[in-house]
């Protein structure tokens, strides 16, 4: 239970909250990741990264009881929808046909990180529901829109779902260790696909040996200043050739070699002695997770997104005993690298009946969608079916 006497508190300046005090109530959740850790999403606003100026106005809430952190959300006033990953931008264009601000929307989410887990961070079941009100009551009183929190775990999906809140779901594409039967290495994982796809990732692995391409790989305080600086010149390239600006400040990486060095893995790629790619990867060593983040090349080299993006990452974890690898938003071609549908869920309130009414149509048609869109895929499944009981034939596909 939560005290009656409680505190709601907003904070426009992420670092003015204990960081300790908010890690600590992270360490408490069914899905903390390390993007949701204060280091993570200061370092956000103090390298310019996600500001009031670039459309990310912080809103952090926090219910406190008896002076302990009882709760806590990482809340942002919007003036766009960009770095969401979970598009809005037909409801957006709806309020403008209709003559009404859209925008400022409230938004729970990390900034640019479509990476699904716990978003509501409490102690207990109550806490929850009551920071769950909270949220909607930011949203009512200062008159916005709407309000929604991206990403969620299942935990807050019941909680915003008991509270009335429509659900939208989505796709991405992870892989994970078979439980029963853990794969080796990545050679076993490559032996347990279904034969056109192993000889696809074969094929596409001897391509970029063939064109001279060597991987190096940095863990950690490993990861040098000029490592950084190269992977950012790569990451930069890659917003330039779809012509658009990073998210990401250089500013913002090296906080994150100074505050958070045990969270990634960078794989970098030579050619003739010169670096030429780098792909950067997040990992938990408490969860056995990673995530893939962002990578760019100097030169084009086929097959090399390919190898430094999934097949690299992938090896790593089987080697290091990591049993989860997310892909990132989107991509059904992950599916042919090993990486499976995984259903994902936000959640959103909407201020005016007649939208939300509208909304809740749509969603309820774009649900029945990506249901049987889950399992149209399921059913091209790459992985070969499970071995049949003894004394059954195997069938080689």
């Amino acid at each position: 239970m939560i005290e009656k006497d409680y505190v709601i508190r907003v904070h426009a300046e992420p670092a003015t909250l204990d960081a300790a005090a908010w890690n600590a109530l992270l360490a408490e959740q069914s899905a903390p990741t390390p993007f949701m850790r204060h280091e993570y999403l200061a370092a956000l606003h103090a390298s310019d990264s996600a500001t009031p100026e670039t459309g990310w106005a912080p809103q952090f809430l926090t219910i406190e009881a008896n002076g302990q952190l009882q709760a806590a959300a990482a809340l942002y006033l919007k003036s766009h929808s960009y770095g969401e990953y979970v598009f809005d931008w037909a409801w957006a264009d709806a309020y403008r046909r209709h003559g009404l601000p859209y925008y400022p929307k409230l938004l729970g989410a990390v900034p640019f990180t479509p990476v699904p887990g716990t978003r509501l961070l409490a102690r207990s079941a109550p806490a929850r529901q009551l920071l769950v009100e909270a949220i909607g009551g930011l949203a009512r009183q200062a008159k916005l829109s709407s309000a929604h929190v991206l990403f969620l775990d299942e935990q807050d999906r019941r909680a915003f779902e008991q509270a009335g809140w429509m659900i939208r779901h989505g796709v991405q594409f992870h892989w994970t260790q078979d439980a029963q039967q853990p794969m080796a290495d990545f050679t076993d994982l490559l032996q347990r696909l279904q034969r056109d796809k192993r000889k696809k990732i074969q094929q596409e692995r001897r391509k970029v040996a063939e064109q001279g391409v060597r991987f190096t790989t940095h863990e950690g305080i490993d990861i040098t200043p000029e490592l950084w600086d190269f992977f950012y010149a790569c990451y930069t390239l890659t917003y330039q050739a779809h012509h658009s600006t990073p998210y990401l400040t250089r500013a913002f990486f090296a906080r994150m070699a100074q505050q958070m060095p045990q969270h990634w893995v960078m794989f970098v790629a030579h050619r003739a002695g010169a670096p030429i790619a780098a792909s950067l990867v997040a990992i938990d060593a408490d969860s056995r997770a990673a995530w893939g983040r962002y990578w760019g090349c100097t030169e084009p080299v086929s097959c090399l997104h390919f190898e430094a993006c999934y097949y690299q990452p992938l090896a790593w974890c089987l080697a290091h005993g990591y049993t989860r690898f997310e892909g990132g938003a989107q991509g059904e071609h992950k599916m042919a690298r090993g990486l499976l549908p995984t259903p994902t869920a936000s959640a959103h309130w909407l201020r005016d009946d007649r939208f939300a009414q509208a909304v809740a149509d749509f969603l309820a048609t774009e649900g029945s969608g990506i249901a049987d869109y889950v399992d149209e895929l399921r059913d091209r499944n790459p992985f070969k079916p499970a071995a049949p009981p003894d004394g059954e034939a195997a069938t080689e596909t």
